[in-house]
C-alpha cells in the first residue's frame, strides 16, 4: 500500500471521533447553492471550480492533519473531480477527500483576474 493510500484511509475513516461543528449562522443553502457571504462548503463546489480557503470545522488533530496536507485558510485549491470522493489539487498534489471532510472544510469561490 502506498502512501497516498494510506494518506486516503486515514482522512476517510469512519472511526474518527465526531467533529465539533461550530455555528454556522451566516451560511444558508437553498437548492445547493449557498446564500450569504460567499462562503460554504467544499462539498457543495461545482468540480472544475476555483476556491480559497476559509475555515476548516473540523476536531483540532483533523484541522492539523490537513493543514500539514497543504488545506490551509487563505490556500487557493481546485476541485478536480466529484464521484465517490473529492478529488483536490492542492499545492500541485491531488489528494482524495470524504464528502463528510468536504463538508467541513468552508472555501469561497474566486473571482476570475
Amino acid at each position: 500500500m502506498g502512501v497516498s493510500s494510506l494518506l486516503q484511509l486515514s482522512l476517510n475513516c469512519d472511526t474518527l471521533r465526531p467533529v465539533k461543528q461550530k455555528p454556522q449562522s451566516s451560511l444558508v443553502i437553498l437548492e445547493g447553492r449557498c446564500a450569504g457571504p460567499d462562503v460554504c462548503p467544499l462539498s457543495r463546489v461545482q468540480a472544475g471550480a476555483e476556491v480559497c480557503i476559509k475555515e476548516l470545522t473540523t476536531a483540532p488533530d483533523i484541522t492539523q492533519r490537513l493543514r500539514e496536507l497543504g488545506f490551509c485558510e487563505r490556500q487557493r485549491i481546485k476541485l478536480v473531480a466529484r464521484e465517490s470522493s473529492f478529488i483536490c489539487q492542492v499545492c500541485n498534489a491531488r489528494l482524495g477527500i470524504s464528502e463528510k471532510l468536504a463538508d467541513s472544510i468552508l472555501v469561497e469561490r474566486v473571482h476570475a483576474r
